[in-house]
């Protein structure tokens, strides 16, 4: 019998000011506001902890001039967890909302697909388009880890634990990956930018910020494959999942989402 994880999603940034062109390619209403939430997750299994991505830290705010509301590494206390005992780190992808930071994880080692480590060193981050996700800083940083041995490599789908995976979706970034959790009440996924909001994958409608749209697409029915039900899907930035699921501890940072919803998911 797989082992079952807790799940929290630790709320580091948000930005207010934000369209909806700036979330679907096809919307007829692009005008109207659409907030998004940064967040990080952790997992927690009897005295086993995984991270999964590691956000954005205060220079890489002032460089993008997107203010964080509060350092995600240290956001970890509030359940109990320091960076610097974390071995396990799951990485989604390389865009620099997702693996700044690296270097406060010592003792880590990271889990990557091979196709975005190939694709964040390779040819396309000649262009000013596919690169401006990108932080040269953090791949730098992941090379580095590369070269000290603390970097597992999965090629496709890969077990990361006991109850846990990783499944590479594409689309958004050529090497993206899902993870999919075994909760008490089934199976998790934490879609990341596989599917930035409840609406991109619930109604088909790509992100904008695309290397695949075919894969983008498919990638829609994939993390419903390998969610129990639609409400274990996680999108990476809605901010339904602040209303969506309860809230923990005091900080009014940190929501539980292993026992699923409390409040309903228009569309699910």
């Amino acid at each position: 019998m797989e082992k079952l994880w807790e799940v929290h999603a630790l709320k580091y940034a948000e930005r207010n000011s934000r369209t909806r062109a700036d979330s679907f390619i096809f919307d007829d209403d692009h005008a109207s506001p659409h907030d998004m939430d940064y967040f990080i997750w952790v997992l927690k299994s009897d005295n086993q902890v995984i991270v999964v991505d590691t956000g954005y830290d205060a220079a890489e705010a002032e460089r993008r001039d997107r203010p964080i509301l509060r350092d995600p590494a240290q956001s970890l206390e509030t359940i109990g967890v320091k960076a610097e005992d974390v071995d396990t780190v799951i990485i989604t992808h390389l865009h620099y909302d997702h693996a700044g930071g690296l270097d406060r994880y010592p003792n880590a080692k990271f889990h990557l697909q091979k196709t975005e480590m190939e694709f964040a060193t390779g040819p396309c981050m000649c262009g000013h388009v596919l690169r401006m996700p990108f932080t040269v800083e953090h791949v730098c940083e992941m090379v580095r880890k590369v070269y000290s041995g603390r970097v597992v490599f999965h090629d496709g789908n890969g077990m990361v634990a006991d109850g846990v995976t990783v499944h590479c979706i594409g689309g958004h970034s050529r090497g993206l990956q899902a993870v999919r959790v075994k909760t008490e009440v089934g199976y998790l996924c934490l879609a990341s930018d596989a599917s930035h909001f409840y609406e991109n994958f619930l109604l088909q409608k790509p992100f904008p910020i695309v290397v695949d749209l075919e894969n983008m697409v498919s990638g829609f029915d994939k993390i419903q494959s390998l969610a129990s039900q639609k409400s274990l899907v996680i999108p990476g930035h809605d901010p339904i999942v602040t209303q969506a699921f309860s809230s923990e501890g005091a900080s009014g940072y940190v929501w539980r989402l292993d026992h699923g919803p409390t409040n309903p998911i228009q569309g699910i």
